[in-house]
């Protein structure tokens, strides 16, 4: 029996017609998928790049996970930021028996203290003459310790900052092999403090220093200020930048007490 034509229903349709049509409209059907994706292709454009490949992270030790690639490098800046204690100009440096320069006078007769291990760094970046602004603190006596020098000449800022720790330091005994028998004598400009504040000396008016120990310091009360005429005899330093030293014998011109039995007048 034959199936009448859609065009025709009094028409009976061949077998063979039926079957090309059936195979085309199942070509269609296969291709529209395809078609449309053409279609929208077209319309939005050109396709967007291919995102690059993912690299996998590097693994790391067994049961840890992959490494993590490393944070970039912060470099550390100080953080120093005070009102100024202290401001004039520099007059001359002073030095610490074992020849560090660790401080300076200024003009009106202040003395700036600041760590020995930045000696290097004061005398390059400070020259007698130079107008300072410092910031810090003021201790007991009067001297400013030091956390922040500005050349306000140059612009150059020092901070206070710990020695690195690969620098090598010499070891105890061998801290004085340098020393030599010096003297001084004078009128007494300021006199040093202790870290708690307790006087340790003195600096005279030609800016020599006077190094005693707090407890050998007790014995002489009415010499250690300013205006005292005083005398010592002991070791420490003589260089470019100031001279210094350790007393082993104190007192006034022609008249010294002897501090430690073992060291001579």
């Amino acid at each position: 029996m034959y199936r009448t034509s859609p065009l025709d229903p009094q028409r009976p349709m061949r077998p063979a017609a039926h079957a090309v049509r059936v195979a085309v409209r199942i070509l269609l059907i296969a291709l529209s998928p395809w078609t449309s994706a053409c279609v929208a292709q077209t319309s939005s454009g050109p396709a967007a790049p291919d995102a690059p490949p993912t690299v996998a992270a590097p693994l790391g030790p067994p049961g840890r996970g992959p490494l993590s690639a490393p944070p970039p490098r912060a470099w550390a800046q100080p953080a120093i930021q005070q009102s100024p204690v202290a401001q004039g100009t520099v007059s001359r440096f002073v030095i610490n028996p074992e020849g560090d320069v660790d401080g300076f006078i200024l003009s009106d007769g202040s003395l700036v203290h600041f760590p020995p291990h930045l000696g290097t760094q004061l005398v390059a970046a400070v020259r007698p003459g130079d107008a300072v602004q410092i910031a810090g603190f003021m201790d007991g006596s009067g001297d400013v310790k030091a956390r922040q020098i500005v050349n306000q000449r140059t612009g150059q800022q020092l901070f206070d900052q710990p020695p690195p720790r690969d620098v090598p330091r010499p070891p105890p005994a061998l801290r004085g092999a340098g020393l030599v028998r010096l003297s001084a004598e004078g009128e007494v400009m300021r006199v040093t403090t202790a870290r708690r504040g307790e006087p340790d000396g003195v600096v005279l008016r030609n800016g020599t220093v006077i190094k005693l120990t707090p407890g050998a310091a007790q014995q002489f009360v009415s010499l250690l200020r300013p205006g005292a005429s005083v005398a010592a005899t002991g070791y420490g330093t003589r260089n470019q930048y100031g001279e210094a030293l350790q007393a082993t014998a104190f007192g006034t011109p022609g008249n010294l007490t002897r501090l430690y039995s073992n060291f001579p007048n």
